[in-house]
């Protein structure tokens, strides 16, 4: 569970402040004017800090473009590592952790990562790092899972295969979400996409049995 900024050292609440506002200012002018088209001079500038600052907390501009949902997938890890896990259940257990971290974004957090989205869907090099970043977290979710459950089944691809379904009932609600009308498009709205994206799952896996 991560800390509420108020109960933060002064120190790290500043941190966040310029973090916040590196990608608020970051993904406005992209929106405005274009990724290519907007330079980290110009991104560093607006926050009036060093690039020395921006490289302390970010390693590009496709990261703090993609900050909102590697957020969310930071805290997801987060809440896996900790969940109690058995060896059974373990779709709802990602589901569980799924919803733990959305729960944990700070306000705001549905409007940047809509930002963030449209701006990656009309970007192919923020494509390319946001299918790299769910590559890597998917693996080291599946080697998390597997060494806490080690000895007992089911075994790695059974975890990958477990996981890849709970993240196209992700990507199904999050087509749904953002394709709806601007005024639906709040945190709640997603979560309620998603609880309907996993309730279809017990038919898909029957349909999969069919052809078994």
């Amino acid at each position: 569970m991560q800390k509420d900024p108020k109960e933060l050292p002064l120190r790290e609440r500043k941190k966040l402040r310029t973090r916040q506002a590196l990608v608020d200012t970051a993904l406005e002018l992209f929106t405005a004017r274009d990724f290519a088209a907007v330079t980290l001079d110009e991104i560093v500038d607006a926050v009036e800090v060093s690039k020395r600052t921006f490289f302390r907390t970010f390693t590009s501009k496709e990261d703090v473009a993609l900050a909102p949902e590697k957020e969310l997938w930071a805290a997801y890890l987060t809440d896996i590592e900790s969940r109690p896990l058995t060896g059974e259940h373990l779709l709802g257990t990602y589901k569980d952790a799924l919803f733990a971290a959305l729960e944990q974004m700070t306000d705001g957090w549905e409007q940047r990562f809509l930002a963030s989205r449209s701006l990656a869907d009309r970007t192919p090099a923020l494509t390319a790092h946001s299918l790299r970043h769910c590559s890597e977290v998917s693996a080291t979710i599946v080697r998390i899972v597997a060494d806490r459950l080690a000895g007992q089944s089911p075994g790695r691809t059974e975890l990958r295969l477990l996981l890849d379904l709970m993240l196209a009932a992700w990507r199904c609600a999050l087509e749904t979400w953002t394709s709806s009308d601007p005024a639906q498009q709040d945190r709640a709205a997603l979560i309620r996409h998603i609880h309907k994206a996993f309730a279809a799952i017990p038919a898909v896996a029957a349909l999969a049995a069919q052809d078994s």
